[in-house]
C-alpha cells in the first residue's frame, strides 16, 4: 500500500497482512496536533454541544416573558430556526428525522411571536404538518406547560405537578429522589409553575388557536397511566379549593430547594431545561426581573449561546470536564507522553471539577463524605457516574510526579473511586447521577411524557465503570467488577449487541460493553463475547465503515445501520480490537475508512449526530466525538501492532 497520505482516489483493498506504519503514524500525528490546537489556555477543551431547535424555540419565549423580546439576539435565534426547518414544513429532533409535534408547535409559536405571519409559506407548510400530527394537544406536557404560560392552552388540560411531591418522605413511591436527577431539576422549579399558574399576554396576531386538530384524541391511558390520570383530575379538583397550609409550605420548600441549588452551580443541573424553568418559576414567585436570581440564571443561558453574524444557537449545557478526560484518554493511548505539559496541564484542571458532599447522590449514600467529577463547568450538585470512571480512566495515565499535583491526584480519584463502588445499583450495573433509580412505576405519571423519569442502570454508564477499575489495577475478580460483567451478560441482545443509552446505539454500547470485558480481563473466548463481535462485523459497510441512524431507538430492526460515520466507525474498531480482532480484514477495512476521511487539518468531517439526551426526545452532536475517538482507535489500532511485533521480535532474540 502506498505510503502517500490521503489520497483523492479510493485505494485498493488492504493486504490484510500489510502494515502501513508511515500512513498511519502521519495520521495519528494530525490528528494529535489538531487536538492540541483547540485545547483551551488552562488546559481544558470544550467542543460544541449541539442539541435541536426547541432550545432556540424556549430561548424566544422566556425572552418574551421577561420582556426582552426585541433583543436583537432573540431575532437571531428566529433566523435559526427558520433555516432549520424541514422541506415539508415541521421542525425535526434531529436532522433527517421526521417532523416532531412539540418541537414544531414551539418553533411555529415563536416565530409568531416574532412577527412572522401565517399566510408566509414556511408558516402554512409548519401549520400544515403540525395539524397532520394532531395539533397542540398532541405535544407533550412540558410544550402544553409553556402555552399555558403565554395564554396558548388551558392550564386545566395540563398535568398538573403538584408541590407537595416535595413533602412526601423517602419512603413514598412518588418522592423527588426516587425520580432522575435531571427530572428532579426540571420539575422542582416545575412544581412552582404549576401551582402559581404564571400568565404572560401576548398579542392576539401571536395566538396560535389555529393549531387546534379538531377530533384529535390521545390513546385511552391503561393500567398505571390510568390511575395516574384519575389522581391527576383528583388534584385538580383539590386545587381549586382555597390554600391550605400544606400548599404553602409545599411552595416554600420547592423554592427553598431551587434556590440552594442554585449555589455554586451553573443553574440547576447546568442545563438548559431546569435553568428555564427557575425563571419562571421565581418570577411566578413574584421575584422582579432584576433580581440577583433571576438574572443569574439569564446569565447562564447566555453562556449557552453561540452567536454569529445572522443566527443565534443554544447548546443544552457545556460538555469540558467529558470533552477534557476523553482528549487526555485519546492523545495517551495514541502514543502521547504521559508526562507531556498539555496533558498534565489537562489532568489538573480536571482536578477541581469534583462534586461537593450536598449533592443529591447523598439521599443514596450518605455514608460516603466526598464525590466524583461531574459533566460541565460548575454543577457540584451533580457527580456522574459515567464521567468520574472516564476521569479514573484518564488520570490513571497521567504521570503528574511524586509531589503535590500527583499526591492531589491520588486523593481525588481514591476518593472519587469510592464514591463510584458506593454508587454501585443492587442489579450490579451503574446508572449516570442516581442509584437504584427503577422505580417504572414513575414512568407512568402523566407529566412524565420526557422519557426520562428513571435513571437505571445501563450498559454504557456500567462498562466505563469497568474500564476505570481496570484502569486503576482491578480485575474481573473483585467483587464490584464480577457484579458488572454479570449485569452485561444479562443486558446483551438476543443477536449479540447491547444497547446504547447516551450514545447512537447498539454500537456504541457493544463497543463499550467489548472493551470493558477485555479491558477487566473476562474471558474473551466466552460465546457471547464472540456473539458481540461477530455482531459488528455483520453491520459493516462496504465502505468499510459502521454508521447507525438515530431511527434506531423508534426501530430496533434498524440498529447498526446507516451512512458510515467517523465516531461509530472508531467504536466498532475499538470492540472489535478488544474482542481479538485486530487483525481481522474488517479492522483493516474501517481503519482505512478512517485514513481516507481524514481531512488535511486532521480532523473527520461528521455532520451527523451521535449523542443522546433522552432516547425518542433529545439528541445530541458532540462536536469532538469525530476528532478523538476515531485518534483514540487509530492509536489503539497501530501500538497494539508496535506491541506484537516487539513480542515477535523478542521471541525470535
Amino acid at each position: 500500500m502506498s505510503d502517500l497520505a490521503l489520497s483523492a482516489t479510493r485505494p485498493s483493498p488492504p493486504n490484510p497482512r500489510q502494515e502501513t506504519p508511515t500512513r498511519l503514524d502521519a495520521a495519528v500525528h494530525a490528528a494529535q496536533t489538531y487536538l492540541l490546537s483547540l485545547q483551551r489556555e488552562d488546559g481544558h477543551w470544550c467542543g460544541e454541544l449541539e442539541g435541536d431547535t426547541i432550545l432556540e424555540s424556549e430561548y424566544i419565549l422566556v425572552m418574551h416573558f421577561l420582556g426582552r423580546g426585541n433583543d436583537p439576539k432573540v431575532r437571531k435565534a428566529g433566523n435559526y430556526l427558520r433555516a432549520t426547518q424541514r422541506p415539508q414544513g415541521g421542525w425535526a429532533i434531529y436532522p433527517g428525522g421526521p417532523a416532531e409535534v412539540s418541537a414544531s408547535v414551539k418553533a411555529y409559536f415563536s416565530l409568531k411571536l416574532l412577527g412572522d405571519h401565517p399566510d408566509l409559506p414556511h408558516m402554512a407548510r409548519a401549520r400544515e404538518r403540525i395539524l397532520e400530527a394532531g395539533g397542540l394537544d398532541a405535544c407533550n406536557s412540558f410544550t402544553k406547560i409553556y402555552l399555558a404560560i403565554f395564554g396558548q392552552y388551558d392550564w386545566s388540560r395540563c398535568p398538573s405537578v403538584p408541590p407537595e411531591l416535595m413533602l412526601a418522605p423517602r419512603w413514598f413511591p412518588l418522592n423527588i429522589y426516587a425520580m432522575s436527577s435531571w427530572s428532579r431539576g426540571i420539575l422542582v422549579p416545575l412544581t412552582i409553575i404549576s401551582a402559581r399558574r404564571p400568565r404572560h399576554q401576548v398579542p392576539e396576531q401571536a395566538a396560535i388557536a389555529e393549531l387546534v386538530a379538531p377530533g384529535f384524541r390521545r390513546p385511552r391511558a391503561k393500567g398505571w397511566a390510568a390511575f395516574f390520570h384519575r389522581l391527576d383530575a383528583a388534584i385538580k379538583r383539590l386545587e381549586g379549593l382555597p390554600w391550605s397550609a400544606v400548599r404553602r409550605t409545599s411552595i416554600a420548600r420547592a423554592e427553598r430547594w431551587t434556590l440552594e441549588h442554585l449555589e455554586d452551580s451553573h443553574g440547576i443541573g447546568a442545563i438548559f431545561p431546569p435553568i428555564v424553568n427557575t425563571i419562571y418559576a421565581l418570577r411566578a414567585l413574584g421575584y422582579g426581573t432584576d433580581h440577583p436570581a433571576i438574572q443569574s440564571q439569564v446569565a447562564e443561558l447566555e453562556r449557552l449561546e453561540i452567536e454569529e453574524e445572522e443566527t443565534l444557537r443554544l447548546q443544552p449545557c457545556l460538555s469540558p470536564v467529558w470533552d477534557t478526560v476523553h482528549a487526555i484518554n485519546a492523545l495517551i493511548d495514541s502514543g502521547f507522553p504521559s508526562d507531556h505539559e498539555a496533558v498534565r496541564r489537562a489532568a489538573v484542571w480536571v482536578l477541581g471539577r469534583r462534586g461537593n458532599d450536598r449533592g443529591d447522590w447523598i439521599e443514596t449514600v450518605p455514608q460516603i463524605p466526598h464525590a466524583g467529577f461531574y459533566f460541565e463547568y460548575a454543577n457540584p450538585f451533580y457527580p456522574d457516574c459515567d464521567t468520574t470512571s472516564q476521569s479514573l480512566t484518564s488520570l490513571a495515565k497521567v504521570d503528574l510526579g511524586l509531589g503535590d499535583e500527583g499526591g492531589r491526584a491520588q486523593k481525588a480519584s481514591f476518593e472519587a473511586l469510592e464514591w463510584l463502588l458506593a454508587m454501585q445499583s443492587r442489579d450490579g450495573g451503574w446508572a449516570a447521577f442516581d442509584k437504584n433509580c427503577d422505580r417504572e412505576i414513575l414512568t407512568q405519571v402523566p407529566f412524565a411524557d420526557h422519557n426520562a423519569m428513571i435513571d437505571p442502570s445501563t450498559v454504557d454508564v456500567t462498562s466505563r465503570g469497568l474500564e476505570a477499575l481496570a484502569a486503576i489495577g482491578f480485575d474481573v475478580t473483585y467483587p464490584a467488577a464480577g457484579r458488572a460483567v454479570e449485569f452485561l451478560r444479562r443486558e446483551q441482545e438476543p443477536d449479540g449487541a447491547w444497547y446504547g443509552r447516551w450514545g447512537c446505539n447498539y454500537i456504541y454500547g457493544t463497543y463499550l460493553a467489548l472493551w470493558a470485558l477485555r479491558r477487566i480481563g473476562a474471558d474473551l473466548t466466552e460465546p457471547y463475547v464472540r456473539k458481540g463481535g461477530e455482531w459488528l462485523r455483520r453491520y459493516q459497510n462496504p465502505d468499510g465503515g459502521w454508521g447507525e441512524g438515530l431511527a434506531s431507538y423508534d426501530d430496533p430492526s434498524l440498529r447498526g445501520q446507516g451512512p458510515s460515520t467517523p465516531s461509530q466507525t472508531a467504536w466498532a474498531l475499538l470492540g472489535l480490537i478488544a474482542a481479538g480482532e485486530r487483525d481481522s480484514d474488517a479492522v483493516r477495512r474501517g481503519v482505512e475508512f478512517l485514513l481516507r476521511r481524514q481531512a488535511p487539518d486532521g480532523s473527520w468531517p461528521e455532520p451527523e449526530w451521535t449523542g443522546t439526551g433522552f432516547p425518542q426526545v433529545f439528541y445530541l452532536r458532540y462536536h469532538l466525538y469525530s476528532l478523538y475517538f476515531p485518534l483514540l482507535a487509530l492509536g489503539v489500532f497501530a501500538r497494539s501492532g508496535s506491541r506484537r511485533r516487539a513480542r515477535a521480535t523478542s521471541g525470535a532474540a
